[in-house]
Formats: C-alpha cells, sequence, structure tokens
C-alpha cells in the first residue's frame, strides 16, 4: 500500500471476513495507511522509503513465506479494485491440489469494463507475454493472483516497479509449474485511477515491456 489511508481499512475488512492472515506492505506511504491498516488487523511491513510495487510483492511474499503453516499466497490490491470472492476462488483451486498458481484475467468474463484504448493495450501486453513465454495468457498484467507456497517461495522478483508484472510471468514459465487463468472482476473507480490505473499508466507498461 502507498497512501491508501482512506480505503485499506474496508479492504483488510472485507478481507478478514475470509483470510485470517492479511499482510500490508506499506511502500514509504506519508499518510495515515500505516495506522488504518493495523487498526483493520493486517500485519503491516514497512519499507522507509517508496521502492514500487514489484519491491513491495516480495516483501510480502517473503514475509508470509517465512511461515512453516503457509499453504497459499494471494496478491491483493489496497485500492479496493479486487474482489474478495475472487480470491476465495482462487484460494479453493490452489488447497484442492488443482494448480500450483492461478492468474487473473479481466478478460474471461463481461464483468469488467474496459474502454477501447485500454482494452487494446492490455491485449497487445498478453500477446507479448505469450510471445516471450510460451504461455497462453490473456492478460498478463492483473495484480489478482494466487501461489501455492511451493511456488510462492520460488518467486524472486527483481524489478521494482510496474515491469515486474511480466518478470513475474518469465519466472512462473521457468518453474514448469500447473497454472491456469481464471476470470477476476476489476472494479474501477475515479480513486483507483488516480492512483495509477490510467491508460497513460497502460501505455507506460507496454513501453517497459518492449523496451527494457
Amino acid at each position: 500500500m502507498y497512501n491508501e489511508g482512506s480505503v485499506v481499512g474496508r479492504v483488510i475488512e472485507g478481507l478478514h471476513e475470509h483470510f485470517p492472515f492479511v499482510v500490508c506492505v506499506d511502500d514509504g506511504s506519508s499518510d495515515d495507511s500505516v495506522r488504518v491498516a493495523g487498526s483493520a488487523g493486517a500485519v503491516v511491513v514497512k519499507h522507509p522509503v517508496n521502492l514500487g510495487q514489484g519491491a513491495a510483492l516480495q516483501t510480502g511474499i517473503s514475509y508470509a513465506a517465512q511461515d512453516p503453516e503457509l499453504d497459499c499466497v494471494i496478491t491483493f490490491d489496497a485500492d479496493g479494485q479486487h474482489r474478495v470472492q475472487d480470491a476465495r476462488r482462487m484460494a479453493d483451486r490452489i488447497r484442492s491440489g488443482e494448480v500450483d498458481v492461478v492468474l487473473g484475467s479481466r478478460f474471461l468474463d463481461k464483468r469488467t469494463k474496459l474502454s477501447t484504448p485500454k482494452r487494446i493495450v492490455l491485449r497487445t501486453a498478453a500477446i507479448q507475454s505469450r510471445m516471450s513465454t510460451g504461455m497462453d495468457l490473456t492478460d498478463a498484467h492483473n495484480g489478482l493472483r494466487a501461489f501455492a507456497a511451493v511456488a510462492a517461495r520460488r518467486l524472486n522478483l527483481q524489478q521494482n516497479r510496474m515491469a515486474h508484472a511480466s518478470e513475474l510471468i518469465h519466472q512462473v514459465a521457468a518453474m514448469g509449474v500447473r497454472w491456469e487463468e481464471q476470470p477476476v472482476e476489476i472494479v474501477y473507480t475515479d480513486y483507483s485511477k488516480a492512483k495509477g490505473q490510467s491508460l497513460l499508466n497502460s501505455v507506460n507498461i507496454l513501453a517497459d515491456l518492449f523496451f527494457r
């Protein structure tokens, strides 16, 4: 989370109805995010400065991986754009032993409302990921994901910022684990768009994929 104090408490409360262990990685927030998250019952791990989403994900995954009883890790955005019921279905598939990794896709059903330009950018990113990894993905940049403990412990993200998304897919491909996509809904609000879900941000991601 990065300056998510106005929404993160509600996000954590919603998660706690089904997930008893919630870890928030505070990525150098200057607002009251840490206090709000802690009051809502999350464990808060802090970065002293803002490092980026990739760094925050790796910190959270590494923290969770220390638990010897870990069975599943869900990555879930702090801004409220993900659905808890989608995360529950992902966790159930991991815990049943069906797959080792579940990747969310906003293109496998019609719940997510996208503008045409954003849809084109995200589709193009998925095509690039398929070409570079051989994984038949429909959505390569979806933040809602689930990992069995064995897969989570093998992740080692080095890209601190948005390029981590393509790096993560490359690492999953290299693991040779069982993976599947699952339909999820992404809820775009004025708040989430202001926090980085704009079309310009999508274009930046695409440029990073092709030129990094």
